[in-house]
């Protein structure tokens, strides 16, 4: 029974991507974001999980990646291309259809991080629940800025900027935990513990900075390593 549990919370992940999809249609985007949040949860615990009782599964890899797609690749799409369709600088009906890049270079990712053994342990290129986090706190960034997000340009910039850090060759590092160790993981704690701090002050509005802060982290804790380090 326990080998189906990590497997369930992957599903419970695509469940809340499917719902996320459809809110982000429906244009309630503000939904859309508390749905990639529940998936992201499910997603950090299927893995937790499968460690915790030593479950692993070809099945389990596959489906976490098929969930994902839908979580962390369609749903942002969907959501860039509704912000796109808010946007006045073109009256083209085709241009919203660039938000879909979105979810094209999230394949590209996940397939890429399915076979690129140098993965094991960190990532190459920007994962996609953060690039999702990014994209669907855009919305709420609006609410405060409108004249900033309403922007075409500055939308199609942002899409194919994210596009090409999911399948850069940037060393990005995942919050696993090898020890606890404070000299082995000085970077990533303090990134978790800024982080923490700017979501709890700024909630949604804080995701660019934590992305800048990820990418920023990452580049200084890799610095002089080489991929087999």
């Amino acid at each position: 029974m326990k080998k189906h549990i990590p497997n369930a919370l992957t599903c419970a992940n695509l469940l809340s991507g499917c719902i996320g999809v459809v809110f982000a249609f429906k244009g309630d985007l503000n939904l859309a974001a508390y749905a990639v949040l529940v998936s992201g949860i499910f997603d950090f615990f299927d893995g937790f999980v499968a460690r915790l009782l030593h479950v692993k599964s070809d099945i389990g890899k596959e489906l976490d990646s098929l969930a994902d797609m839908v979580s962390f690749g369609f749903l942002p799409g969907a959501v860039m291309y509704q912000l796109l369709t808010a946007s006045s600088d073109f009256s083209s009906p085709y241009i919203p259809y660039l938000g879909f890049l979105i979810t094209v270079f999230s394949a590209l990712r996940l397939a890429k991080f399915n076979i690129d053994t140098r993965q094991t342990e960190d990532f190459i290129g920007l994962n996609t629940p953060m690039n999702t986090l990014f994209i669907v706190s855009l919305p709420f960034i609006q609410k405060d800025y409108p004249g900033l997000i309403n922007s075409s340009m500055l939308l199609i910039a942002v899409t194919v900027i994210m596009s090409l850090l999911l399948v850069s060759e940037i060393r990005i590092f995942s919050l696993k935990f090898g020890s606890r160790d404070w000299a082995q993981n000085k970077i990533k704690f303090i990134f978790l513990i800024v982080s923490a701090l700017l979501i709890a002050f700024l909630k949604f509005t804080a995701i660019p900075f934590v992305l800048i802060l990820y990418i920023s982290a990452s580049l200084l804790h890799f610095r002089g390593k080489s991929f087999e380090d």
